[in-house]
């Protein structure tokens, strides 16, 4: 019995195709192309405590203060407001800000919002890394220790 044209083309392509898929599979992740701007290798490797705090910057602060700190036209960025010399250049000052809040810049007080400190900790650890040149944008990846 021979088989149409048609369905001998289709079981060529689908084995072909599964050729190539259980060939990308075994090949090492760096040796993967990234297909888009979206599936980027991370570019640096941190602590938990500041890949924790990028999480939560992106889950609380982000909306308003940008992607990667950089601010938005609703919220400054915080690169420089962190600096020694800048608005908010001490873990305190930090602190009294994202607890209480600025009202009357839209700020909100996150602390009767819910956030604890041990978070609050977490985010100035990330802001103050991207502030001190020591995490670049984008998302990191955790140090492994072990």
């Amino acid at each position: 019995m021979r088989m149409p044209i048609s369905a001998a083309l289709r079981r060529l392509v689908l084995g072909l195709g599964a050729l190539l898929a259980a060939s990308a599979a075994t090949q090492p992740a760096e040796a993967q192309e990234l297909r888009d701007q979206y599936h980027q290798a991370p570019r640096d490797t941190v602590s938990q405590e500041v890949y924790d705090g990028w999480k939560q910057y992106n889950l609380n602060c982000a909306r308003c203060h940008g992607e990667d700190v950089l601010g938005t036209t609703i919220a400054p960025h915080l690169l420089l407001s962190l600096k020694p010399d800048g608005p908010i250049g001490t873990k305190e000052l930090f602190f009294q800000v994202v607890c209480a809040g600025r009202p009357d810049k839209g700020m909100p007080a996150w602390c009767a919002l819910g956030m604890e400190p041990p978070t609050i900790e977490k985010i100035y650890s990330y802001v103050k890394s991207r502030s001190d040149s020591k995490v670049a944008p984008g998302r990191p990846a955790v140090r492994r220790t072990g």
